[in-house]
């Protein structure tokens, strides 16, 4: 009989033993109760065997580095001989702030009995309520979170406090000693912790614990994956495939090398421009970043616009190429110009360089000018930085304790792994890109999401260890391009020696190419011509940003260079919607007449090439 077909229970049947609406009940909450504790075994069965996962995974990991893993000990000397003046010369001050934060956290003790006594929390103006760590309700109305949440912005206050009140013996100092208290503010946050993130202990109620045991999986599949390190994927490892999901503009391999890939791209139009277009994207990731999807790749829209587009893919190196250094990314750089000049019988080509590689692309036009060779017509420089005499939130990582720390690394392993470099740049944004995902993934048991640009921020790539040095030194540290110059391939490279037309656009948000440092270094160029475009939006978002969007807006503003940036700004005239048709038009006035469109073949195999495929070890 079907459980919808049962006959309806009499009142004589409902007082037999074992029948009736009480017996049933009993029934189902014996089986509820035998089908919870099957599926407690199983999660027991399963934790074990994650757990000696766990311990082989952990053995894998590589010696620490205590170079790398936090500032030098002369910060810290710094930080408390700083405290100890301070302490000898305002005392008061130090007691006063010691007395103001030993006042707010007995009231909050006192509001936090009170509030558990009356069964709600206390009202109060919700300091947090932009805040997504404590978007729960619960921060709010439970007394016990809303207690947690209130003395974590107590302790926040005082340890920032306590840090701006040190007598700092430089400007250098301070803002390292920010930085850490920053970190520290951060990692301490109260949804970093299960005990106190309700979000996550409702999930593992709602979850009968499945949501924990989820989460644990992830951490050891982190940890597999990055050779004993605990670090966390923002994305999908197996949603995406590039030359089939993503990075599917069609094109072919017509150069290889043993440091790149030349692409070119098939046309879209019948008629291209006469001057060919050569991007360097920067190895420091994937150059599909331009060619995530049709409706945002970049590289797509410009074939659509008749350029006859070409695109360098960078090999991803490994202990082999430690000693490869700026001068053959550099000669990489003529070579791949040289190619793109034989390919379509031009002597000259426009150009573009993206972050590192447009830092690159200012030094190789340097170079090109003290040779006296004119073959680049045009050069565009997406985020970069070329003046280093602001460090910006990168100074806590280019002092030397910190970098001695990378030189040992580099020659412990030939190379500034990828894992280092993604690392760094996580905590430049920790509650985005280190908490926030460890919390969904390790404490919710959420699986990464399905995110392309994500997917791509992960797939970063290893730097030649010579190279990488060479960067830090004498770039970053030394700042020696827009100082004294920076020697390479026997000549004495200036700044002021990029003397081409150019355009230069930055990103107004941009935290790892700030647009004002990218502003001085444009600044600093020897050019007549020089055209400065303002993106609203961050490093990769204000330079994807297509056509179809309409999503953030740009600046335009003189072609004086004179004032400072903030003064550049107020005067510039802002416009909705991206600046790719403003460059387009730019770049169409460089490019020569309208010629047959340019057919690549067949080349060495179709477009993404394998190089982009080659992940780091």
């Amino acid at each position: 009989m079907h459980l919808d077909q049962a006959a309806p229970v009499s009142s004589d049947t409902a007082s037999e033993p074992g029948r009736g609406p009480q017996a049933m009940a009993d029934a189902l909450a014996r089986g509820s109760s035998k089908a919870t504790a099957r599926k407690l075994a199983e999660n027991i069965e399963r934790i074990e065997a994650l757990g000696q996962r766990l311990r082989v995974a952990l053995a894998t990991r590589s010696l620490p580095n205590p170079g790398i893993e936090a500032p030098g000990p002369e910060l810290f000397l710094t930080a408390a001989n700083a405290w100890v003046k301070t302490m000898s010369e305002q005392p008061g001050r130090v007691l006063e702030t010691q007395v103001n934060y030993w006042g707010e956290t007995l009231k909050n003790y006192a509001d936090a009995h009170m509030a558990l006594a009356r069964g709600q929390a206390p009202a109060e103006d919700d300091e947090t309520a932009q805040d997504k760590r404590f978007s729960n309700p619960l921060w709010q109305s439970h007394p016990y979170f809303n207690f947690v949440k209130r003395q974590y912005l107590i302790n926040a206050k005082a340890l920032k406090d306590a840090a701006q009140n040190l007598q700092m013996p430089d400007d250098t100092a301070r803002r390292r000693i920010t930085w850490l208290t920053d970190q520290i503010v951060d990692m301490m946050a109260p949804t970093n912790f299960l005990a106190t993130n309700p979000d996550a202990l409702e999930r593992a109620v709602e979850t009968e614990g499945e949501s924990l045991v989820r989460g644990l999986e992830n951490l050891v599949r982190d940890i597999e994956h990055h050779g004993g390190d605990i670090v966390v994927s923002l994305a999908d490892r197996e949603a995406f495939s590039v030359g089939e999901n993503i990075g599917t503009s069609e094109g072919v391999v017509v150069h290889r090398t043993p440091l790149f890939e030349l692409i070119q791209y098939k046309p879209a139009t019948d008629q291209v421009f006469e001057t060919p277009l050569l991007i360097f994207p920067p190895w420091i990731n994937k150059f599909y970043i331009l060619d995530l999807k049709p409706q945002n790749s970049l590289i797509k829209w410009l074939v659509e616009q008749g350029q006859t587009l070409f695109v360098v893919s960078w090999k991803n190196p490994d202990a082999s190429y430690a000693d490869i250094g700026m001068e053959d990314y550099v000669a990489a750089y003529l070579e791949a110009m040289d190619k793109v000049r034989d390919l379509t019988a031009q002597p000259r080509l426009n150009v573009v360089g993206y972050c590192i590689a447009g830092t690159t692309l200012a030094l190789t036009l340097a170079l090109l000018k003290q040779r006296g060779d004119d073959r680049v017509n045009s050069a565009t420089f997406f985020t970069t930085l070329t003046d280093f005499s602001d460090q910006g939130e990168f100074v806590s990582f280019l002092q030397d304790d910190f970098v001695n720390g990378i030189a040992e690394e580099v020659s412990r392993h030939g190379l500034l792994r990828a894992r280092l470099m993604s690392r760094t740049m996580s905590f430049l944004r920790p509650n985005d890109l280190v908490w926030g995902p460890a919390i969904r993934s390790y404490m919710m048991g959420e699986t990464p999401p399905a995110f392309d640009l994500l997917f791509w921020n992960g797939d970063s790539t290893n730097l030649p260890g010579k190279m990488a040095m060479q960067y830090l030194r004498g770039l970053c540290q030394q700042n020696a391009f827009a100082g004294e110059g920076f020697d390479l391939m026997g000549h004495k490279l200036h700044l002021s020696d990029v003397k081409v037309p150019l355009c230069a656009i930055a990103c107004e948000t941009d935290h790892i190419a700030p647009w004002k440092d990218c502003w001085r270094g444009v600044a600093g160029m020897g050019s007549d011509d020089k055209t400065f475009i303002l993106s609203e939006s961050g490093h990769i978002a204000g330079i994807v940003n297509p056509p179809t969007k309409k999503k953030y807006g740009h600046y335009m503003g003189s072609t004086d260079f004179s004032g400072g940036h903030q003064s550049w700004k107020e005067s510039a005239s802002f416009a909705p919607g991206t600046w790719w048709s403003r460059w387009g038009d730019w770049l169409a006035e460089r490019a020569g007449r309208m010629v047959p469109a340019r057919d690549p073949g067949t080349g060495l195999g179709p477009a993404p090439g394998s190089y982009v495929h080659e992940r780091a070890a």
